[in-house]
């Protein structure tokens, strides 16, 4: 089947690498224009842009699948099926049907839950045990299509948001390689979505990875999970920020005040609603990752110090 494919990030990666690898052909590519990154700001490829050029397949970086030269491109692609993941831009109408399979979409979640731009992160803020992929048909709701296959995915009690979706990342392109066959055999069949269930996962902002020490542990612990590695979690200390890599909820006869800070030798406390949290690895404004308990000898927070109290200020990048 001549497949197009859209799609931006790392977690759409293996999804290519499956269609290259199976005996449909990738006819073009759809990812979002080059970027700047890093520290010297310099213009970078897309993952996907990287992997399909190197592959000598052509590649599209629109602003918009709007414009009329990009709907002649798809159409004279004569196209069996477009396949979409993570792409982050939105398909008109007018392009919706031109594939004789329509545009299927690998989504992250167990549609119709957490439909949007973020269903990993908010599954996991949201303490779900079980998450999973979907393969929809693209239509113009928002995630909204007919589902021709999911597959569950247990979330782990320590799992960031990165670790879980790197692993339906990798689950579900055998998943979409399972529609391609069916729909080629003609007996695949996509069963509408309850829509009154439906659940929405909009983007996370920055201020959600604001740990508000007053929670209780557990969720303090599981907000930190659901915003690692973006929009990353965080704190203040002494007016600057301060980047928390991992929290652990330690024995509940460790009682501090909210925020309230107890450094030994070996670790890093942190009051909280409930217990207090043992802290991991942190990066302080400026700086690299460290263990906790090497930026406290460095730092020296004195007796009686909290987090999260202070006016938050602009900081620069962490390296």
């Amino acid at each position: 089947m001549r497949v197009l494919f859209a799609g931006t990030p790392e977690t759409a990666l293996p999804c290519l690498h499956a269609l290259l690898d199976s005996e449909h052909e990738v006819v073009g590519v759809l990812t979002r224009p080059d970027a700047r990154r890093g520290r010297g700001r310099a213009l970078q490829p897309s993952p996907v842009a990287a992997l399909a050029r190197k592959a000598g397949l052509d590649v599209r970086t629109p602003t918009t699948l709007r414009d009329p030269g990009v709907g002649e491109w798809v159409r004279s692609l004569d196209l069996g099926v477009a396949v979409v993941v993570a792409y982050g831009r939105l398909v008109p109408p007018t392009l919706l049907e031109v594939p004789d399979h329509g545009w299927l979409n690998l989504h992250f979640s167990l549609l119709p839950s957490w439909r949007g731009a973020a269903p990993v992160q908010r599954a996991v803020l949201a303490g779900e045990e079980v998450t999973g992929v979907s393969v929809f048909r693209l239509e113009e709701g928002l995630d909204s299509g007919p589902v021709y296959a999911r597959l569950p995915e247990p979330v782990g009690p320590q799992d960031t948001s990165g670790d879980l979706l790197g692993r339906l990342a990798a689950t579900g392109a055998p998943l979409v390689l399972d529609v391609l066959r069916c729909l080629a055999e003609g007996t695949a069949r996509a069963q509408p979505q309850d829509g009154s269930r439906a659940t929405l996962a909009p983007a996370l902002t920055a201020e959600e990875g604001r740990i508000r020490w007053a929670e209780e542990a557990s969720t303090v612990a599981r907000q930190v999970r659901g915003v690692t590695p973006a929009p990353g979690a965080y704190t203040t200390f002494q007016g600057r920020r301060l980047l928390l890599g991992s929290v652990v909820p330690v024995p509940p006869d460790t009682v501090l005040q909210p925020g309230q800070l107890r450094v030994s030798k070996h670790e890093v406390l942190v009051g909280t609603g409930s217990c207090a949290v043992r802290l991991g690895r942190v990066a302080p404004a400026g700086r690299s990752w460290m263990d906790a308990e090497d930026w406290a000898r460095g730092a020296r927070p004195p007796q009686g110090s909290f987090l999260g109290t202070e006016p938050r200020v602009e900081d620069e990048a962490v390296s």
